[in-house]
């Protein structure tokens, strides 16, 4: 195993950026978008296969259908309607969320088309109650300038956006319609040769651009980057929900690795041949196994699975094959069966182990009438599955010989990418019959053109003028979804340089340490620099709330202030006191020096009750008349 070279495998990599524009309706009604917890509306779809005129499916629709789930609906009638609901024709586009389009169309030096048709884009995995998502496409061309180099926009879109993902179990997928419909736009950019670390500054160059708008929304899920990446000799993969710009740099170097990895193993299968490989050739083992010690294989025959297997000519040390580190192809099959609820599949090459031992695998070799040379996977699942999984495997497994077969993956936290589905066929856009002809007007063209967003310079400049800010704090401001915010708490707080690293720094530190930044709202944090401005807290509580939010100690500030016993000035007097009486060899024995040893002890007990200022003042001048009666 070695390191992948991105310079000498041909990397490309295209960036397709949604970002949800912060209008006060949604795309095509008056609902408002707002994110809601409260769903009194319930109601369930399923995703029914259809051929298209040319008597032909969609490769991803059929994946789709085949997990065979049910779509349920979570909707609450202050965040959606009917047109979300799919029970009521869409209403006329909303007009500011046209005008912030055509903005960012000019400052991308976009053609914008003056007449525009809205389509009808099918959506397979029931994240749009109607199967499809309205979209427009509105100017092309222009380009976005990144460390010199002038990166080609391919398309700018006007589209709404998908309902939210609550949850996705065996037979069931669960949406909520509060983001459903709000207007998002879709920047295509041309594919780009280059390290992960220039596609990355791409990124953040087109989201800083974005944001100088100010006319986008910030925080988790308000930006998604979908990203294509390729290498030489090699299908297009499509990687959805890049939502981190770190998550995007370590998918481009997996999908690098993983891709040229692909193609490495495909050198190895030239001479194999696979094209006969049917499931017709299966053999049902679940009896053979009833006396396996595995519990893996005991659990899956109490469940009732079937379990089959299947062998493969030449095909021994292929499937645990490691061009490099966690790149085999036994792994893309294991991915391929998870959609079908099947945990994935044992192989030749891995066996024996998990339970299954050598003689289990010696009389399973006898049985498939196996030599040597060749190799074998066991796959259990349901009776209604167990096809469509094999199927599954058996195609991906001829798709190896091609290398790096075309398809959609989804980002993992971690920066890695798994199988989600095929890539849909080229036949998925039809017109929206319920809309007519979107048209620019002249005098939207100019209100855009005099609306561009000012530089990102110029931006910083303001921003470090206004506050007080070093070049530093402003970028990390203004990048954070808490600029808004901050500029609120700043109109009332004087002390935009402590507002601006609580916001940027102590917020990530904590969330670092594995603590929910999701329950730790702008409210929250809005009361909390209340308290501070009224003196009923310190500079000290600010982290120390923030952190009783975040691991669900407390539910509001107030909540810290009521539960946060009385200091007075007699109590802190007294408690210095002590601590001075403790160590009053020290004092003798260093002087002044000790005051930072005393602060520290006193600041264990004393940490968001009592000021840092106030202590260190207090301490100092009990530390003076000490020296001064000595002397």
């Amino acid at each position: 195993m070695f390191c992948v070279e991105i310079d000498k495998i041909g990397l490309k990599v295209g960036l397709e950026i949604h970002q949800q524009l912060a209008t006060d309706k949604k795309l095509f009604c008056r609902c408002k978008p707002l994110e809601l917890e409260d769903y009194p509306i319930n109601f369930s779809r399923r995703l029914r296969l259809a051929k298209s005129e040319l008597g032909k499916y969609d490769p991803a629709a059929l994946f789709e259908s085949s997990k065979s789930k049910q779509i349920q609906y979570f909707a609450n009638p202050l965040s959606s309607c009917l047109v979300e609901h799919d029970d009521e024709p869409p209403h006329k586009l909303d007009q500011d969320a046209k005008n912030t389009a055509l903005i960012i169309a000019s400052a991308l030096h976009s053609s914008v088309f003056d007449e525009s048709y809205v389509m009808r884009k099918i959506v397979i995995d029931g994240s749009n109650t109607s199967g499809f998502q309205r979209t427009m496409l509105l100017a092309q061309g222009g380009y976005l300038e990144v460390d010199g180099k002038k990166v080609g926009v391919q398309s700018i879109c006007l589209e709404e956006d998908a309902a939210k993902l609550i949850k996705d179990s065996e037979n069931t997928r669960e949406y909520a319609l509060d983001r459903l419909g709000i207007p998002l736009v879709e920047i295509a950019l041309d594919p780009v040769e280059g390290s992960p670390e220039f596609i990355k500054k791409i990124a953040i160059t087109l989201g800083r651009l974005l944001r100088v708008t100010r006319r986008v929304t910030r925080g988790i899920g308000s930006i998604r980057q979908d990203v294509n990446v390729s290498v030489t000799g090699g299908g297009i993969v499509e990687v959805k929900g890049v939502q981190q710009l770190d998550q995007l740099e370590k998918v481009i170097i997996y999908e690098a690795k993983r891709q040229h990895g692909l193609q490495l193993i495909a050198k190895k299968l030239e001479s194999i041949e696979l094209e006969s490989l049917s499931k017709d050739q299966s053999v049902d083992v679940t009896s053979f196994f009833t006396d396996c010690k595995s519990k893996i294989v005991q659990k899956s025959i109490k469940d009732g699975f079937i379990i089959k297997a299947q062998g493969i000519k030449n095909f021994a040390g292929i499937f645990g094959y490691e061009p490099y580190e966690d790149i085999r192809l036994g792994k893309e099959l294991g991915q391929q069966v998870r959609f079908f609820g099947i945990g994935g599949i044992f192989h030749s090459d891995e066996l024996p182990n998990y339970g299954i031992e050598q003689d289990h695998v010696d009389k399973l070799r006898q049985l498939l009438k196996l030599e040597k040379s060749d190799g074998f996977f066991i796959i259990a699942g349901p009776k209604d599955k167990i096809e469509f999984a094999l199927d599954a495997v058996l195609n991906r497994i001829k798709a190896a010989k091609i290398g790096v077969p075309a398809e959609t993956r989804a980002a993992t936290n971690v920066g890695d990418t798994v199988f989600l589905r095929p890539r849909p066929g080229s036949s998925r856009m039809y017109p929206e019959t319920d809309i007519p002809p979107i048209l620019v007007s002249n005098q939207e063209f100019e209100f855009a053109q005099k609306n561009k967003p000012k530089s990102w310079n110029d931006v910083m400049e303001e921003l470090q003028k206004k506050y007080g800010l070093n070049l530093q704090l402003a970028e990390q401001v203004f990048d954070s979804d808490y600029l808004e915010l901050f500029e609120s708490i700043c109109s009332k707080y004087q002390n935009p340089n402590f507002v601006a690293s609580a916001l940027c720094s102590t917020i990530t530190n904590l969330q670092r340490q594995g603590m929910n930044q999701s329950l730790l709202k702008p409210e929250h944090i809005s009361r909390v620099f209340e308290l501070l401005s009224d003196d009923k807290i310190t500079k000290e509580s600010v982290e120390i709330i923030f952190e009783n939010i975040m691991t669900s100690k407390i539910k509001t500030p107030d909540e810290f202030v009521q539960n946060q016993p009385s200091f007075g000035d007699n109590e802190l007097d007294k408690f210095l006191d002590d601590i001075i009486q403790n160590n009053i060899q020290v004092i003798q024995k260093q002087g002044t020096h000790s005051a930072g040893m005393l602060m520290g002890i006193a600041m264990k007990s004393l940490r968001g009750k009592v000021s840092g200022e106030k202590i260190s003042k207090s301490l100092e001048s009990k530390i003076s008349k000490i020296l001064e009666n000595k002397a």
